[in-house]
Order: C-alpha cells, then structure tokens, then sequence
C-alpha cells in the first residue's frame, strides 16, 4: 500500500524496475523538488550529499537523520564519535601530510593502516603499512584525491572475524536488533555473510546491542542503522557504522521473520516494528564482477537469487543469493562450497 518514487544520477539504477526513477543529481533542483513532493524521504546510499540532506530535512520528513550521513561520511568524525561514546575502537589518529603520519606511527606503531576520511568503502581509499619505513610508500599509494579531505590511520587490529549488527529504530523510540551476523570479505568486498554468527554467545549480543543503541541515541535515529565490528578475542571493537541496510542483511529477507528492508520502512512511517527473530540460520552470497548463470544458482536446494540488473564490471556486486538450512554449519557448508564453484 506504499508508493515510491526514486532519485539517482544513474538511469540504469535498478530501483527504477519497480516504481518511479527520476534521473537526477542528488543536489539538482528537480530531484530536491520530486522529493519535496513525497511525505517522507530516505535514502540507502551514505555518500549522498548532506547538503541536499538538510535542505530537505528543513521542508520534509528525512529519516534517518542528516546529522547521522554527515558522521557516517568522514572517518575521523565516526571515529571521534565511538570515542565519545564509549564505543571501543581501534586506535587512531589524523593526519594531513607524510610528517604527520610519521609521528603518528610513532605513537600508533604498526602494522597500520592509511584510511582517506571520505569516500572509501569496498576496501577503496585504504593503504597498509607493515612498518614505519613504507610509511610515504603508504602515503604515494593512498593518491592525492584523496588527500584534499585527510586521512586517519588507525591501528591494524589482528581480529579473529568480522561481525555486524543490525539495528532499527522507531519513531516513538522502540529499537530492535537482529543477532550477529558473521561476515567474510575477499579482496575487501564482503564475500558472503551468516546469522546468527558462528559461536555466538549471550554477552557478544548484548555488547553489540548496547554499542548499536548508544549509536541509535545519540543521533535521536529514525530507521535502521549498522555497525560493523572486529572480533578481537571475545573483545569487539568498532570499524565503521552505515546509517542505511546492509548489504551483511540481505540475508533477512528470508532469514528474519521481518527484513532489515520492511523494518527500515516501518520505522520511517511510524509503524510498530517487526519481529528481528531469525527463526533457522541463513545466509547470503554475494555476486560480484559476473552473473552466472540464472540456472546454476537455482538448482542449489532452497536457493533465493537476487539480480540487480547491473552491467557486470569487476568488483561490482551484481546481486546475491540466500538460503536457509538447519545449522550454522550447515549454512557455511553451502556458501563455501557455492562459492568455490563459481569461482571456477
């Protein structure tokens, strides 16, 4: 019973296969003009220009947040702001020139790694170093592009995996979260992802949970909301958040007994939010650079396959599959094998 309307820069954008795509530059008169027309705006993309965020929280409903998309889009604010909150995260600094980062490996030490504030994501923008001697090396590979906004460089934590957690926000305040969900990146892309997370235990979910909520409150947030964590044994600390789904929660479309999608949407309109529960361990397998073929991923037993519709280029994420089985193990079993095949 809901209408859509969309607005993206790409006509191609697959989100035009199923209502109203205005092609458009976010900050254009005529995309903040269709927006201004709806009775309440959103977006799934945290590189949106905040300025047009806050021209149109100023005339419409704009949830989550523009002040969540502003933290979001520069490391040294998300950082700063776990701090503030008592988040724990890995130990960082800002740096804006090669002498700068220097001092702050001094202080650091390494391994590191180089981290532009803006426009990173998909491991883009990010440059290791293994020892303080690489360190302009480090600062060459990172490019001037990004240097026009600064770097961080932050502790290279030796994590045992990385875990999400995805939480959703109400407008009367209500807050559910989903239980852990264990993610695994190849080439810094994420590769495939499983809830609940493998050795998941009472105490992780309530740290993630209370972490997710500090986040949710301190931004007064309407919507849902991701943090990604390190595992560090049994100790988590925060990488990133994305004020937007995840692509770690695609598997809720069929995994959750309501997805991270419907929940984002109900908490937007003023709906009651739906039940996080997630009733058999599920998981999701993304599609990246190709598409195989339709009939290959189909024929896996329970198999659910999402196509974007995007032309295939290397590291792109061209859809995903998920599916469902009675153990964790199980699950990984699938995705493993699933993707060992495709890669062949």
């Amino acid at each position: 019973g809901l209408a859509f309307r969309f607005v993206d820069p790409d006509a191609s954008a697959s989100a035009g296969a199923i209502a109203e795509l205005i092609r458009a530059e976010y900050t254009s008169a005529e995309a903040m003009a269709a927006a201004r027309d709806c009775d309440v705006v959103t977006f799934e993309f945290e590189n949106v220009p905040v300025a047009a965020a806050r021209e149109l929280a100023r005339n419409v409903m704009f949830l989550p947040p523009p002040e969540a998309l502003e933290v979001a889009q520069d490391r040294l604010l998300e950082k700063t702001c776990f701090v503030e909150l008592g988040i724990e995260t890995p130990r960082f600094e800002a740096v804006a020139s090669p002498e700068e980062l220097d001092r702050a490996l001094e202080r650091i030490g390494t391994p590191a790694v180089l981290k532009a504030r803006r426009q990173g994501y998909d491991g883009k923008g990010q440059s290791a170093i293994d020892a303080p001697a690489r360190s302009r090396q480090a600062w060459e590979r990172a490019g001037s592009s990004a240097a026009e906004h600064g770097f961080i460089v932050e502790q290279l934590v030796a994590f045992e995996r990385e875990l999400s957690i995805i939480a959703v926000r109400g407008r009367n305040g209500e807050t559910r979260t989903y239980p852990l969900i264990e993610n695994h990146h190849a080439g810094g892309i994420l590769s495939f992802s499983v809830t609940p997370a493998p050795r998941l235990t009472a105490e992780l979910q309530s740290v993630a949970a209370d972490y997710a909520a500090r986040l949710l409150a301190r931004f007064d947030y309407v919507g849902v909301l991701t943090l990604e964590l390190f595992d560090v044994g049994g100790r988590l600390l925060a990488n990133e958040f994305a004020p937007r789904v995840h692509n770690s929660g695609h598997l809720t479309i069929e995994g959750a007994e309501t997805s991270q999608f419907e929940n984002h949407l109900r908490a937007i309109l003023g709906f009651p939010l739906g039940s996080t529960r997630v009733p058999r361990p599920a998981g999701m397998l993304n599609l990246i650079g190709t598409m195989p073929e339709r009939a290959r991923l189909l024929e896996v037993d329970g198999a659910h396959l999402y196509d974007y519709g995007k032309a295939p280029r290397a590291g792109r994420k061209l859809g995903h599959v998920t599916l469902c089985r009675d153990t964790t193990d199980a699950v990984l079993h699938e995705l493993e094998s699933s993707k060992r095949a495709l890669d062949e």
